[in-house]
């Protein structure tokens, strides 16, 4: 019997300066784990004139994680923060009860071509941690476990697994993990992993019990417990999910709540401008989007 429970295919959505691909939510599964949106940013090939520049946006009730494979983005948010991100590090933000933060291409590659490539991924809150004050935490990639293990290299991102843990200060049980071959392999970690679990494919192509499942895509497992697969020659997968919550979360724009009321309040906040404002940062405020299209089209 197979363990793949549902196939969650990329879906183009336009963020307002390009498009990205959309993997949560998705009408079928609206999480993973406390894992309750991830977009695939790329690869773009941005020419002299093309910036990145997202202006200052608000957050509520979760955690947003931005991971590049390739480009470089400065992140400002209202806590003061300002700091580039650049390939392999991890920005970690956590909303809590309100933030604002911009990403912006950094002033020295705004007069050149560059690229730009990864995934951006907001973690819902606990209940209990959904109106802490917000955080920012920024992790090196050299400060993330890695290690290879019979040819095959992993990363753990955030979260426990494999008897380790990532320096990201997570909220709630969860794992996010890298895996890269440079051979065919078979991958056997079921033992290693717990709560809901799904396998995004970046590159390469993945075989599991005779089918095989090719670069955006979205496998989400049935039991995590039992995840065995094999990966193909120069093939990147990531492994993402933990223990889902007991409660329903709400999503419209870049709002998490778990009460609906959370979220109107969020947006009335936005629309006065009440929330805190970005230092270095005067840019315009991103508006709120119409309500007719649920706040996702948009970021």
């Amino acid at each position: 019997m197979s363990n793949i429970q549902l196939i969650i295919e990329e879906r183009a959505a336009d963020i307002g300066n390009f498009l990205v691909g959309r993997l949560l939510p998705f009408r079928k599964k609206r999480m993973v784990g406390p894992f309750i949106f991830i977009d695939h940013m790329g690869p773009a090939a941005l020419k002299e004139h093309q910036n990145i520049d997202v202006g200052p946006h608000p957050h509520i009730g979760l955690s947003t994680l931005t991971y590049l494979f390739e480009g470089s983005m400065m992140h400002r948010d209202s806590l003061g923060t300002e700091i580039e991100i650049t390939p392999g590090a991890v920005n970690w933000m956590t909303a809590g009860k309100g933030i604002v933060h911009s990403e912006r291409t950094p002033e020295y590659l705004r007069t050149s071509e560059k690229s730009m490539h990864g995934l951006q991924i907001w973690v819902a809150l606990p209940k209990a941690l959904e109106f802490m004050d917000p955080t920012f935490t920024h992790v090196e990639k050299e400060d993330l476990p890695a290690w290879t293990s019979e040819g095959v290299h992993y990363k753990l991102i955030a979260g426990k697994a494999f008897d380790k843990e990532s320096p990201v200060p997570v909220h709630s049980e969860l794992y996010f993990i890298e895996i890269k071959t440079k051979k065919r392999a078979t991958i056997n970690i079921g033992n290693h992993l717990f709560g809901e679990s799904a396998l995004y494919i970046l590159e390469g192509s993945v075989i599991s019990e005779g089918n095989v499942f090719e670069p955006k895509q979205i496998l989400v497992a049935k039991d995590s417990t039992l995840c065995e697969f094999e990966m193909a020659d120069n093939t990147t997968v990531y492994i993402f999910g933990g223990v889902p919550f007991p409660e329903e979360r709400h999503i419209y724009w870049n709002f998490v709540a778990s009460e609906k009321e959370t979220i109107e309040k969020a947006k009335e906040d936005w629309r006065s401008e009440r929330f805190p404002v970005i230092p270095n940062d005067d840019g315009a405020l991103v508006p709120l989007p119409p309500e007719k299209t649920n706040g996702l089209k948009h970021k």
